[in-house]
């Protein structure tokens, strides 16, 4: 039996352990030293913009230590930096980088399948074009924010092809880096490929990007004949408001919104229109789903306490978005809200409906 296909509460079962097993290996000494290290040797800061898509695993796909890339994560990978929670956390990211002496890699993603166009975002109707273009104004909003020198913080586009989790880097000018047609010999000319490819990227953030592109490379080459289980059937049964669901990358399970926009109201309804209609198609059973909501903290005391508070209300507000538009959906629909302590990655269930 798939995990699709067991009781909800054995699913919901599934997904806790899950979490329980990410905070375990993100807490082990091995792990620990990993990040150390990687650090001194790469300090520049990576951020990532991302779809919830559970494809799209950017650290397993670059073969990056957890915990060195901070993720942003919304459905269809849609964000606007005028948001003004989004645009707070971010630029909170860019100083707390700044004021320790590094730059900042601000990964803009965009993701599509070559096998099959359906297997696409289907936040842009699986229109890679479309998702490109998005990926492009964001790149526009953070030289507005940041400065269009790139001194400092550099926006840089890149796709992810979930066939074979290869990313493809964009230049200015339309011409661009597609690991996925590179061999292992080439990781030594990928310094003089990138520099081509982005002439004004700053030689520290350019050496600090090399080892995510030579550990996408050694990922790719390692998939290639490889038979893979292709999946572009929505099957999701979580809907996940809220932050810290770095546990969650499975695909076709999890439809994740980040508290970014001003109206949660319309992606949480999208969310729960796409939950009934894997009801409805069979693709999943009938028996419930789940919502989940979280938010992170850094300490015991206060911070903890805003953070159980947050979590409640974002449980409370979907709660009452699905019971409004989908009150059929909303009877079969569990709850559970949480809390991450944001330095081991733990999740911490605070109450359960």
């Amino acid at each position: 039996m798939r995990i699709h296909d067991h009781p909800i509460q054995a699913r919901i079962e599934s997904l806790l352990s899950l979490s329980q097993e990410h905070a375990d290996i993100f807490c082990s000494p091995s792990a620990w030293l990993a990040r150390e290290r990687y650090l001194a040797a790469h300090p520049t800061r990576i951020v990532v913009m991302k779809c919830m898509d559970g494809r799209i695993h950017i650290p397993h796909a670059t073969r990056t230590p957890l915990g060195i890339i901070t993720p942003f994560r919304n459905l269809g990978g849609i964000f606007h930096l005028g948001w003004p929670y989004l645009g707070e956390m971010l630029t909170e990211t860019v100083y707390e980088a700044i004021r320790g002496g590094h730059g900042v890699l601000m990964i803009i993603t965009y993701h599509f399948s070559r096998g099959e166009r359906a297997r696409g975002c289907a936040g842009f109707d699986c229109d890679s074009d479309a998702a490109l273009a998005h990926a492009r104004e964001i790149r526009t909003q953070a030289e507005q924010l940041f400065g269009h020198d790139h001194r400092h913080v550099y926006p840089l586009v890149c796709g992810f092809e979930t066939d074979g989790d290869a990313l493809l880097v964009h230049g200015d000018d339309d011409t661009r880096l597609d690991m996925s047609k590179l061999a292992l010999t080439d990781a030594s000319d990928l310094e003089r490929r990138v520099t081509a490819l982005c002439p004004d990227m700053p030689s520290d953030i350019r050496r600090d990007l090399l080892p995510l592109l030579e550990g996408n490379l050694l990922h790719v080459d390692s998939l290639r004949g490889v038979a893979r289980k292709l999946d572009n059937e929505h099957q999701e049964w979580v809907i996940c408001i809220g932050r810290g669901f770095d546990f969650l990358h499975l695909p076709n399970t999890a439809l994740i919104i980040g508290p970014y926009s001003p109206d949660l109201s319309e992606p949480i309804g999208t969310a729960a229109a796409i939950i009934d209609a894997n009801m409805k198609s069979r693709r999943i059973p009938d028996d419930g789903f789940l919502l989940l909501a979280s938010t992170p903290y850094q300490e015991a005391g206060v911070d903890r306490a805003r953070a159980v508070m947050k979590s409640r209300f974002l449980t409370s507000f979907a709660s009452r978005v699905i019971h409004r538009e989908h009150p059929k959906l909303a009877k079969r629909m569990l709850m559970r809200t949480a809390v991450v302590h944001w330095p081991s990655r733990r999740l911490e269930l605070i109450s359960e409906a």
